[in-house]
C-alpha cells in the first residue's frame, strides 16, 4: 500500500481479496503430480500418468468416498473425518458438499457436474489416501497427510467471466517436461491455450499475462505434463479473477 497526497493507493488485487470490488472474486489453483513416468502425458493432479477423466461428468451425479492405504487396500483409519468437496452443480453454479467417512466410505447428497477441490475439515490430516469417485471413476484424490487435493484444473462457474492472470510450473531436479494448458471453451474440444518447457536444472517457468485471457462461463482448464524423465514430480499453479457477468460490461 503506497501513500499519495491524502489518499492511500491500494493494489487492485488486494481490494479484490478484501471483498471491496463488487462482483469479483479470486481463484488460486495449484496442483502436483507425485511421480510421472518417462514418456507419459497426464494432468497435473494427485494421480500419476493419467489425463483427468472429464467424461465422468457427462452425466452429473453424486459422489462417493473410499479410504485406502498407499497400495489401494481398504483401511478405516480416517473414520469420522469430514471431507468438503467444491465444484459446480448441474447448472454450473458453485456448490459444496461435506461427507463424513464411516467404515472407510461415505456417500454425498448433492449432484455435481464438475469438481476441482476437496479438503479435510478436521484438526488432524488424513492418515489414509482418500479417493472420491463419480460412479466407478476416481475424480478426486487426497494423498496421505496432505489434507487437500492438488489439482491444476478448474471450470468457470455460470454467470461469471474468468480472467487468467498468470501461471507457473516446475519439475523436480533432473526432470524435463513440456507443460500444456488445455482449454475447452463451451461447445468445443480441449485445445492448447499456452505451452512451455520446464527443466529441473533451471528456474520454475512463470508467465504473467500482460492482458489477461478471458474465459467465458463453463470453460474448462486442464494443465498437463508430458514428461521425459522417470518418476518426475511436476507442479503447476494459476490465478483467475472471476467477474460477475452482469457487472462485466
Amino acid at each position: 500500500m503506497a501513500y499519495s497526497g491524502s489518499k492511500y493507493i491500494e493494489d487492485d488485487y488486494l481490494n479484490i481479496a478484501r471483498g471491496l470490488v463488487k462482483g469479483t472474486s479470486f481463484v488460486h489453483k495449484f496442483g502436483a503430480v507425485p511421480a510421472m513416468s518417462n514418456g507419459t502425458t497426464g494432468t497435473i493432479w494427485d494421480k500419476n500418468d493419467t489425463v483427468y477423466p472429464w467424461s465422468a461428468f457427462d452425466t452429473p451425479g453424486i459422489l462417493t468416498i473410499a479410504t485406502t492405504a498407499a497400495n489401494g487396500s481398504t483401511v478405516t483409519t480416517d473414520n469420522g473425518k469430514s471431507v468438503t468437496i467444491l465444484g459446480l452443480d448441474e447448472n454450473f453454479n458453485e456448490i459444496s458438499d461435506t461427507l463424513t467417512i464411516s467404515g472407510s466410505t461415505a456417500t454425498g447428497t448433492k449432484t455435481f457436474a464438475r469438481v476441482y477441490r476437496a479438503f479435510v475439515t478436521d484438526t488432524a490430516p488424513n492418515a489414509s489416501q482418500i479417493r472420491v469417485s463419480r460412479g466407478a471413476t476416481e475424480v478426486l484424490r487426497i494423498s496421505i497427510g496432505k489434507a487437500q487435493t492438488l489439482m491444476a484444473i478448474y471450470t468457470v462457474p455460470a454467470g461469471y467471466n474468468g480472467y487468467l492472470c498468470q501461471g507457473v510450473a516446475s519439475i523436480q531436479y533432473g526432470g524435463d517436461s513440456t507443460i500444456d494448458m488445455f482449454v475447452r471453451y463451451p461447445g468445443g474440444p480441449f485445445r492448447i491455450g499456452h505451452t512451455a518447457e520446464v527443466a529441473g536444472t533451471g528456474m520454475p517457468y512463470h508467465y504473467k499475462f500482460t492482458v489477461p485471457i478471458k474465459l467465458p462461463p463453463k470453460t474448462d482448464i486442464d494443465i498437463r505434463a508430458s514428461v521425459r524423465s522417470n518418476n518426475a514430480r511436476v507442479t503447476s499453479a494459476f490465478d483467475i479473477i472471476l467477474v460477475n457477468k452482469e457487472l462485466d460490461r
